[in-house]
This record gives structure tokens, C-alpha cells and sequence, in this order.
């Protein structure tokens, strides 16, 4: 992986609000909304060096060990782990414990966050499921203040060091005990831990440094996608406080039922009533499918519930080459009246068929009913 601080494009020394500026310029330029689909991975990883650079501990950390120093485990060199000597008297006392072997101080937390992930909804019909389609989605989410830019304070003003903790984020108090002298550290209440106050707040965002938005981006939509398929839209979701990088945009897919197919997997299903003459005697005609009026063939001799599939007109296959089918399934209907004339022709060909006498298949009976006969049942 590259090097954060290279990514960004900033010193090893510099300051929160170059940092913050340097990310907000390549954020622009590598968005998906304006660089395309390609610039997702550069994006994501410029979000990520930001995440960790605009995060004073984690930037620390960053700083020791590199990315490797970030994925937790031990610390390298403390026998006691990554908090060292001192993490075990805070499990043991509920505070910090200031010692030779301590690593230092809790350090300032971080005003900047990254946004939530969020889903949407998104409705689509068969066709779109079968052929893959571009959707506009509409919603609601937060985008950085534009009077602030994300940095919470009203324009001309800036954030100002706390007076309570000079800075720190953090306030030291050291009490004796039997153990000796032992400090205790806590979040700075007047700061909330951050080292710096805001007394003029952006006006617009109340100091969020971001506003409620509503937005609209075209996504596309895989030829497969199903009922509960979900689509991942990095870096799509809500912008993070204090101009922090966007969360990432699940789109939930929920498909329309269709009037005359019936959806199963990859293939689809439909049904169709013909005459029982034409079972009898065949014939051919044109089927409406989703690709246009195709030639169906009704076979002389076709039987009620007879199904006839034809290949490949079926829904596309989800990141798979080809479709499903399409089975066509037959239903054969018996007129429930016959005026005189079609009664004299329908006795004539049983009489032709020698079906007047017809009597009814027997199924052979089962192993059981030969049994129960045996004996009497």
C-alpha cells in the first residue's frame, strides 16, 4: 500500500487543516459522481489515509508502525501488549496509571468522522432484472455545509485551544494511594476531549459541518439481480462530520411482480389455454416473451400440463455468462357445452376411434392393496 501521507499529497509534518484541505481537494477530483466508477478504489483509499492522518492517535500510531500498527495485536517491544504496563492497572483500577513504561497520554479525539453507510430501496421491473438497466435513485442524506466547508466554524472564525486543558483533550488527576501515586485521566468536559472549542459554530450546520440534502445518482443495475440482491455504491452514503469521508450506499433491490411471467431463479414460467383440438391436431403461433414475438410449436398429441421450454429466453444470470429459460406450460380446455352439430362430429370420430365403449385406464394396484385383497381387507 502506498503512503498516506503520498496519497494525500501533504509533509510528514503538517498541520490538521492542511491535511483536512489536501483530502478535500483529491476528494473532489476522485469522487465516482464526477471521475466515474474507476476512480471507487482510489477514492477509497485516499478515505482511508484521511481517517487515519485527520485522527491524531491513530496518526501517531500510523507514524510508529505504519498501516500494520493500525490492524491491532501487541505492541511491538511491551511484553504487556499494545497499552503496555500501564493498560493493566487501568482494567484493574478503572484509570490511567503513569508509569516509566507508559506509552503517554490519551492524546485529542477527533472532531472529524467518517459517515454512516445507508440503504435504499430500489424497485425494478423483470425486464430491468433480466436485461440489466441504469436507475436514477433519489434520497435523502448529509453533504458538507457549503457556507463552512466542513469546518464547523462560521466563516472568518476557527476553532480556539481549550483553557480548561490547555490543548490535551484531557484532564490528569493524581491521587495517593497504597500502590503510590496514581493518575487518573479523563475527557476534558469543557472540550469534550477535542483540545479545541468552537465558540462561533456555522451558522447553517450548527457546527456539524455538514447539512441534511437530498440526492439523486444513476447506478447500474446487473442483468440477475433478484429479490434481496444487494449493490454496494462505495463512498455514496452520507458525508461524515467535520467534512469527514462518505459512508458507503447499499442499494436494496426489490423486483415488481410481471402480469404474465412468473420468475424462478433464473428461468421464467407463463402459461397458456389452447383448444383441445388443437392439442390434438398441433398447430403453431406467435408467443409475446420479454424479446419480442417468438414462433412457439404446439406438437400434435400435446397432453394438459405438458411444458415447453425454450432456451435462452429466460432472465440474465447475476455475474454469469448466458440466461435461464422459458417454460411455457400448456393447459388443454374441454368445452363444458356442445351445441348439436359439434356433439354429432365428436361422436363420429369416437365411433372412428372405436372410444365409444371407452372405459378408464386402471392404475395397477400397489404392493398394500394386493396385500389388504389377500386377506379379506
Amino acid at each position: 500500500m502506498n503512503d498516506y501521507y503520498e496519497i494525500l499529497g501533504v509533509a510528514r509534518d503538517a498541520s490538521q487543516e492542511e491535511i483536512k484541505k489536501a483530502y478535500r481537494k483529491k476528494a473532489r477530483l476522485l469522487h465516482p459522481d464526477y471521475a466515474g466508477p474507476d476512480s471507487e478504489e482510489a477514492f477509497k483509499e485516499l478515505s482511508v489515509a484521511y481517517e487515519t492522518l485527520s485522527d491524531p492517535e491513530k496518526r501517531q500510531m500510523y507514524d510508529i508502525g505504519g498501516p500494520e500498527a493500525l490492524r491491532g495485536g501487541a505492541g511491538a517491544g511491551s511484553p504487556f501488549g499494545a497499552g503496555g504496563f500501564g493498560d493493566i492497572f487501568d482494567a484493574m483500577f478503572g484509570g490511567g496509571f503513569s508509569t516509566g513504561f507508559s506509552g503517554g497520554g490519551a492524546g485529542q479525539a477527533s472532531r472529524v468522522k467518517r459517515g454512516k453507510d445507508q440503504r435504499v430501496a430500489v424497485d425494478i421491473t423483470l425486464e430491468e432484472a433480466t436485461f440489466g438497466a441504469k436507475k436514477d435513485v433519489k434520497y435523502t442524506t448529509y453533504a458538507t455545509c457549503e457556507t463552512c466547508g466542513g469546518d464547523m466554524c462560521q466563516p472568518g472564525t476557527q476553532p480556539v485551544t481549550c483553557s480548561t486543558c490547555s490543548g490535551s483533550g484531557f484532564i490528569t488527576r493524581v491521587q495517593s494511594t497504597l500502590f503510590g501515586r496514581m493518575q487518573t485521566q479523563s475527557p476534558c468536559a469543557a472540550c469534550q476531549g477535542f483540545g479545541t472549542t468552537i465558540p462561533n459554530p456555522c451558522s447553517e450546520c450548527a457546527g456539524k459541518g455538514r447539512v441534511r440534502t437530498s440526492r439523486t445518482i444513476t447506478v447500474d443495475i446487473p442483468a440477475g439481480a433478484d429479490e434481496g440482491t444487494q449493490i454496494r455504491a462505495t463512498g455514496q452514503a452520507e458525508v461524515g462530520e467535520g467534512g469527514g469521508p462518505n459512508g458507503d450506499l447499499y442499494l436494496l433491490i426489490r423486483e415488481k411482480k410481471h402480469p404474465i411471467f412468473d420468475r424462478r431463479g433464473d428461468d421464467l414460467h407463463t402459461w397458456i389455454t389452447i383448444p383441445m383440438t388443437t392439442a390434438a391436431l398441433g398447430t403453431e403461433f406467435e408467443l409475446d416473451t420479454l424479446d419480442g414475438k417468438k414462433t412457439l410449436t404446439i406438437k400434435a398429441g400435446t397432453q394438459p400440463h405438458d411444458d415447453i421450454v425454450l432456451d435462452d429466453l429466460g432472465v440474465g444470470r447475476l455475474q454469469r455468462q448466458g440466461r435461464g429459460d422459458l417454460h411455457v406450460h400448456i393447459d388443454v380446455e374441454i368445452p363444458k357445452k356442445l351445441d348439436a352439430k359439434s356433439r354429432e362430429l365428436l361422436e363420429e370420430l369416437a365411433a372412428l376411434r372405436q372410444e365409444v365403449r371407452f372405459e378408464p385406464h386402471r392404475q395397477d394396484k400397489g404392493f398394500f392393496d394386493r396385500l389388504r385383497d389377500t386377506f379379506g381387507g
